[in-house]
C-alpha cells in the first residue's frame, strides 16, 4: 500500500513451485499468506526458506540481507 503495508498475494503455491524449479532458496511473502504455505508440497517447502513480512521496510531489510 502507499503506507508500506504488504498485502496478501494469490497463487503462492504456483509461485513457490516455480521458484523451486529455478533454485530460489529464499522467498519473501506477506505475513497474511503464512497459512498458505501448508498447501505447498513438503518436498518444495523443505527447499525454500519462507520469510514472512508485514511492511515494505521488512521486505527491503530481508532482500538486502540476502545479497
Amino acid at each position: 500500500t502507499l503506507r508500506g503495508k504488504v498485502l496478501p498475494i494469490g497463487g503462492l503455491k504456483e509461485k513457490a513451485l516455480a521458484a523451486n524449479r529455478i533454485g530460489i532458496k529464499n522467498v519473501i511473502i506477506p505475513e497474511e499468506n503464512k497459512k498458505d504455505v501448508e498447501e505447498i508440497p513438503e518436498a518444495v517447502r523443505k527447499n525454500i526458506n519462507f520469510i514472512c513480512v508485514n511492511n515494505v521496510e521488512e521486505v527491503f531489510h530481508n532482500a538486502v540481507r540476502g545479497l
